[in-house]
């Protein structure tokens, strides 16, 4: 049937239908870039309120100098040692175990219930409050061991949010690996495990690198965790079986304290790990990119 011969009814529900959908198509747009902008202005507000009261503070002491008594001057030094070294520790911890569990579940656990179970569980604990995690540390670990508060405690816990992250997304770069990559070394003779190390490892590493620092940059700014675990420590102390402080819990008792010194350091080290925050996702992303590119 030729254009010339098309019935006009026709026609014109065909028009009427195309402009109502552009029209929704165009609400949805208006809708979604509103949403976004109101979105972005919330950040940016909660960034220029973080510049504003923290730059002030950010200076040499705040890194030379240990938290001070009210009304002095003073920094964060131990508050900064005691954050690396449990974030260290949990890294250390709740990496090897969380790519071995993915490797599991990735190449021996696809068609499995235990495989699903696992999986279940891991989500989980992926979303479980953090708060969560550091009551089941503080009931197996701290309370079996005297009640005493540790930087081992808080490490532990801080692995505890480590592990599901770094399980996943070792979980599925393993799985997005092509299966011709597993044939081919396999047909050659190269055992499961050298495959698993040598080939797939290689492929996947630019995620894995990338889940290992995201979780990284997810433990440097919890609180709830440590407040059962390390406690916290006013002094400079690097007992890891003793308490350590830690900057977020400084910047919980510093911020409503009611003390001007206190506050302005509360700030200061806020916008520190806020950019410490940046510097580890612009980081992992820019790694992952990198890697993409190349392998294109």
């Amino acid at each position: 049937m030729s254009a010339a011969n098309t019935n006009p009814a026709t026609a014109s529900a065909a028009d009427r239908l195309y402009l109502r959908r552009r029209i929704v198509n165009a609400m949805a747009i208006a809708l979604a870039s509103v949403a976004a902008l109101f979105g972005l202005c919330f950040l940016g507000w909660i960034l220029w309120t973080l510049l504003s009261k923290g730059l002030g503070g950010v200076n040499w002491a705040l890194f030379t100098q240990n938290q001070p008594p009210p009304l002095e001057e003073g920094g964060l030094k131990n508050a900064f040692f005691g954050s690396m070294v449990m974030c260290a520790l949990g890294i250390a911890i709740g990496t090897p175990l969380g790519i071995a569990a993915g490797t599991w579940l990735a190449e021996y656990g696809n068609n499995r219930k235990l495989g699903t179970a696992v999986r279940f569980v891991n989500d989980i604990l992926l979303s479980a409050p953090s708060i969560v995690l550091g009551l089941f540390v503080y009931a197996v670990f701290v309370m079996n061991t005297g009640g005493k508060f540790s930087a081992i405690a808080g490490a532990l816990a801080l692995a505890f949010i480590v592990l599901p992250v770094v399980v996943r997304t070792t979980d599925e770069m393993l799985r997005l690996v092509p299966a011709q990559m597993r044939e081919a070394a396999l047909s050659l003779g190269v055992p499961q495990w050298k495959v698993t190390v040598q080939v797939l490892y290689r492929s996947a590493s630019a995620g894995i690198v990338t889940g290992i620092l995201l979780a990284l940059a997810r433990i440097s700014g919890e609180t709830a965790p440590l407040l059962f675990t390390a406690f916290g420590n006013e002094f400079w102390s690097t007992d890891l079986g003793g308490a350590m402080a830690a900057v977020p819990l400084v910047m919980y008792k510093f911020a409503g304290s009611g003390f001007a010194n206190w506050e302005a350091i509360a700030w200061a080290g806020a916008l520190v790990l806020t950019l410490f925050v940046l510097a580890v996702s612009l980081f992992a992303r820019t790694f992952l990119l990198r890697n993409k590119i190349a392998n294109d």
